[in-house]
């Protein structure tokens, strides 16, 4: 990455395997506090990290939800459905056993994968605009720089 008008490279201060570390441990994408999520409350995202101040809420930006959503329904398929599918097809599990797993699954599975998905899309995002993250010199969101 190279700033405008500049042949040498920009050094990030947040390397890319440390994004995906703390995307990984649900941390928090800027600092790697453990602040991603409230404490006590599975499903409660906070607005920002409460030791750097960076917003992981994004106020009118429907896309860090919605993507979080869409790759929690795309593991639940392909993870969890789809191997169950697969293990009645092949007859290792009866027809009932299979609808109970999948019936089960579709529910329980993605309210357990919820804080996984809510990371791993941060994680996502700034892997590849890591110059977006605050430590890096970045505005944390999209339209600071050409790179949106």
């Amino acid at each position: 990455m190279k700033p405008a008008g500049s042949s040498a490279p920009v050094a990030l201060r947040v390397t890319r395997g440390q994004i995906i570390a703390r995307g990984l441990t649900h941390r928090c994408p800027n600092c790697g506090a453990h602040s991603l999520f409230r404490e006590n409350a599975w499903f409660r995202l906070n607005s920002d990290c409460r030791n750097c101040g960076f917003a992981f809420e994004r106020g009118g930006d429907e896309g860090f939800f919605l993507g979080s959503m869409s790759l929690n329904y795309g593991v639940t398929l392909m993870g969890f459905l789809l191997p169950v599918a697969l293990l009645a097809f092949f007859g290792v599990v009866s027809g009932r056993v299979a609808v109970g797993l999948a019936v089960g699954g579709a529910v329980i599975f993605p309210m357990l994968f919820y804080r996984s998905s809510r990371s791993w899309w941060l994680m996502n995002y700034y892997f590849f605009l890591p110059h977006h993250l605050p430590a890096n010199g970045g505005t944390g969101r999209a339209g600071g720089d050409a790179n949106t």
